[in-house]
């Protein structure tokens, strides 16, 4: 999905976004993510964005598992912002819309009392590389990719467009791939903040391979 704005570094975005903790959603660089918005303080929050000019959206994960407060759980360290670019009304209240995923970034503070919704102040200088598309391509295992994304598919009984993968770029695939996984928060988290693409992909294909293992070994359903 082309975004309109150009973004070609840390200092084209603003340092405090607006944060959508979600567990199990990842977003990446250049990824898309469709998103279903009911509650009202998230309502106001894509409301904001577009009040603002900038359609910047943060997905982060809770982290339940260190959280004290289940209503307001902690957030992980590392998320990514997204820019809106799709946005359609239900007609019943909700927003159906799409985020973009354009850079990592790493939680500096997360701000309270200004807004329904959970705002941070960010940094995304660690992630610069996130701004060069496609960058690390080469490094990736291709050939082990697909094999292990051939085998999960077979053993889940699955079918997807094996032309389109074929074809797609290396970035895009492994984001895609890894933001489509069936895995959870921790996992996902991995993904997240892997250094590069290279180790992304690696991660991918390991988790992968564990969960065929255990599945093939112990007849249970795969991982969740």
């Amino acid at each position: 999905m082309p975004i309109n704005a150009d973004y070609r570094g840390p200092a084209d975005l603003p340092e405090t976004i607006p944060v959508f903790p979600l567990p199990g959603a990842l977003l990446l660089p250049r990824g898309q993510m469709p998103l279903n918005i009911f509650e009202p303080r998230y309502l106001a929050m894509v409301d904001d964005a577009f009040r603002d000019g900038h359609r910047l959206i943060g997905m982060i994960q809770p982290d339940a598992a260190h959280s004290a407060d289940a209503d307001r759980p902690r957030l992980f360290k590392v998320g990514c912002v997204g820019r809106i670019t799709q946005l359609a009304e239900s007609g019943d209240g909700r927003y159906i819309l799409e985020l973009t995923g354009v850079a990592r970034f790493k939680v500096i503070e997360e701000l309270s009392g200004l807004t329904p919704y959970r705002q941070c102040r960010v940094d995304f200088f660690p992630f610069v590389d996130d701004f060069t598309a496609r960058k690390g391509e080469d490094e990736v295992d291709r050939a082990a990719l697909l094999a292990a994304l051939s085998d999960f598919l077979k053993v889940n009984h699955l079918k997807v467009d094996w032309n389109g993968i074929e074809t797609a770029p290396n970035e895009a695939l492994v984001n895609a791939l890894a933001m489509m996984s069936p895995y959870g928060v921790a996992e996902k988290q991995a993904m997240l903040e892997a250094p590069d693409l290279k180790t992304r992909a690696e991660i991918l294909i390991a988790v992968t391979e564990m969960d065929l293992a255990r599945t093939r070994t112990s007849g249970d359903p795969p991982l969740q």
